[in-house]
């Protein structure tokens, strides 16, 4: 399949687990940077998993993107799931709740299981989630939806603080279904900041089975540089949505835990930076905001990625940013297919096709996790 105006630049080089693409997409006339030349010596047409994005007609702008891709309504959520509640750390007690789709018995173990985590201050329930989770399901895969701690209303389960540094909670989740259900592949997909949490686990993990396949969405991959721009004065009111949810939350948790947490003589916090210097930082065991951005991101261990990644962003994204040298390990990592366009903003990649197929980046996903774990299964009819 041919690509089209979306795609300017585009190459495959082979892998040994799958096809690599690296696709660049700049302005015309602008100048590659070395580290991309390298990469972009001859052109090559699209993989079978990966189609054109054309922005949906009056949304070329990533604002509107953002905006409308998160208020977008959708088919009613009709799978059926089975709620468990995953021990994550036995040091403090703390627990997640999980939303599980399984297929049936005789074939269950067998099939990808694909474990999805959302991003700041989502759910299990975000409309992405449920989205990319039907499509999961009809084609063939356990399908779990994962909280991170205190999201889903799950406040309760654990004394402690969800941050993107928690990737062991995403790797006992998937230790803890693999060994009840004897799992023998499983897929990570993150969106956002769970992006973050799912490229570090890889990396963390490099070829350990079962793990088969990554794919993320947006991914927070430079916390510091993502953190700065929310700050910016066109992205101020998203970093507000973000702060007053946390603030809500957080409050919530000194209620909880008041032995724990405080709230009087708190330091105003009118920033996500604010929160995590005067949060996040204190009480999960960083120093300051800078050596949590710094620890917590992926930036610094996507080059020990081992198993094919999917890494999908937008260009006119309001607030992911990614640095030069963060690019350059993506680029280098022969296990990491790099997707950017130029529309999408963040986390909507709302496109022209009508219906459910508007929603372009879950469908590339569910297609690119086919492609690298040895094909697809027998199709599931969606619950009714």
């Amino acid at each position: 399949m041919n690509g089209g105006r979306e795609f300017d630049r585009l190459q495959t080089l082979p892998s040994s687990r799958s096809a690599r693409l690296l696709e660049f997409v700049q302005p015309l006339g602008s100048p590659l940077r070395p580290e991309e030349l390298n990469h972009t010596r001859r052109l090559a047409r699209l993989p079978s998993w990966l189609t054109s994005f054309e922005p949906r007609r009056g949304l070329a702008n990533g604002h509107l993107q953002t905006i409308v891709g998160n208020f977008l309504p959708r088919p009613p959520f009709r799978l059926p799931s089975t709620p468990e509640v995953v021990p994550v750390d036995p040091a403090d007690g703390s627990r997640v709740l999980c939303h599980c789709h399984w297929q049936p018995e005789p074939y269950r173990a067998g099939r990808l299981t694909l474990v999805l985590i959302h991003g700041l201050e989502g759910s299990s329930d975000s409309r992405y989630m449920l989205g990319i989770a039907a499509r999961a399901w009809a084609a063939g895969m356990n399908v779990v939806r994962m909280n991170m701690r205190n999201c889903g209303g799950s406040e309760s389960l654990t004394p402690g603080l969800y941050h993107s540094g928690l990737s062991s909670d995403v790797g006992a989740v998937v230790e803890h279904f693999v060994g009840k259900h004897a799992l023998t592949r499983v897929a990570l997909v993150g969106y956002s900041m769970g992006g973050n949490l799912m490229l570090k686990l890889a990396g963390e993990w490099g070829p350990r089975s079962p793990l088969v396949a990554v794919a993320t969405v947006c991914p927070v991959v430079d916390m510091a540089a993502c953190s700065d721009a929310l700050h910016e004065p066109a992205n101020r009111v998203y970093e507000w949505h973000f702060v007053r949810n946390m603030m809500r939350r957080y409050r919530c948790k000194a209620a909880l835990f008041p032995s724990i947490y405080r709230t009087a003589g708190l330091n105003p916090i009118r920033s996500i930076r604010d929160f995590d210097e005067h949060i996040v930082a204190p009480y999960c065991g960083f120093q300051d905001a800078d050596d949590y951005y710094h620890r917590a991101a992926s930036a610094t261990i996507v080059d020990r990625i081992a198993v094919p990644t999917l890494v999908l962003t937008a260009q006119d994204d309001p607030f992911i940013r990614i640095t030069p040298q963060t690019r350059a390990r993506l680029l280098s990592n022969p296990h990491i297919a790099f997707v950017e366009t130029r529309h999408g903003g963040h986390c909507a990649f709302l496109g022209r096709a009508s219906g459910d197929g508007i929603h372009w980046a879950e469908a590339a996903v569910i297609r690119y996790l086919l492609e690298v774990s040895t094909g697809a299964f027998p199709a599931c009819a969606p619950a009714s």
